[in-house]
């Protein structure tokens, strides 16, 4: 009897995951129609509850059951989760073609994962060797997070970013190497904006333009009280206009 009552406890328990994990996916993807739809055609979806039941394989030291039934799941749904890899709740894998998840990577609960995004190793040595993610974290399209390193709570990685170092928590990193972008506590807090970001790089020169600028304009009023004459040519931006081209390039 108490068997049978642990069964259904576990039944219960699944049901309870997949209604969540349904919801979680109407609730981030616009294109997501009906729960029905999200059921039939979405393989992230698919892609988590098969990586699911490949992790209690795992757990239950069915080694090479698991890694089988997870590398189906790679050829169902193009998406590499290794079946020792910890989940959290309510993760969604948005479209997931290309998504790369390591074995000792960990990805917290409600959690936004875009296409192509990897959670990549970089030693060799059989230890913690992938990031550790945490919860309320978006990560944007063919991303790279290499390397036993932290993702904050509630951190935004920039679609195409490589992130070699921690991030902390309610920060937005974007770049090659990925940087935290300035003022610090600037975020995009849209989920799906994940590509609309600044280029910290950029950023920074047209700060040390501008306050170039400044300098030449104050040397200019003092020589011009001073009586003193440059003979120094004219300074012309190497493009058109007084400002630098926009960060996203339009």
């Amino acid at each position: 009897m108490a068997s049978k009552s642990g069964w259904l406890h576990r039944l219960r328990d699944g049901l309870a995951r997949a209604r969540e994990d349904v919801r979680a996916i109407c609730n981030n993807d616009p294109a997501a129609r009906s729960p029905l739809e999200v059921l039939l055609v979405y393989p992230g979806l698919h892609a988590l509850w098969l990586h699911r039941s490949a992790h209690a394989l795992w757990g239950s030291d069915f080694k090479l059951a698991s890694r089988m039934l997870a590398y189906g799941n790679r050829f169902a749904t193009g998406i590499e989760i290794h079946p020792a890899a910890r989940l959290g709740r309510r993760v969604v894998i948005d479209h997931g073609m290309g998504v790369v998840i390591g074995e000792t990577a960990t990805v917290g609960d409600d959690c936004l994962i875009y296409k192509g995004v990897v959670l990549g190793g970089t030693s060799l040595e059989r230890k913690v060797r992938h990031p550790q993610v945490g919860s309320r974290v978006v990560i944007g399209s063919n991303a790279c997070i290499l390397g036993a390193i932290h993702v904050g709570d509630g951190a935004r990685v920039g679609s195409g970013s490589v992130v070699v170092k921690d991030v902390p928590p309610q920060s937005t990193v974007v770049g090659v190497p990925a940087r935290v972008i300035l003022p610090k506590d600037a975020r995009f807090d849209a989920a799906l904006d994940h590509a609309s970001l600044p280029d910290p790089v950029v950023e920074m020169i047209r700060a040390l333009a501008e306050q170039n600028e400044r300098l030449r304009q104050r040397v200019a009023a003092l020589e011009e009280r001073s009586g003193v004459v440059a003979d120094e040519p004219a300074f012309h931006l190497p493009f058109g206009g007084q400002d630098l081209p926009p960060a996203d390039g339009g």
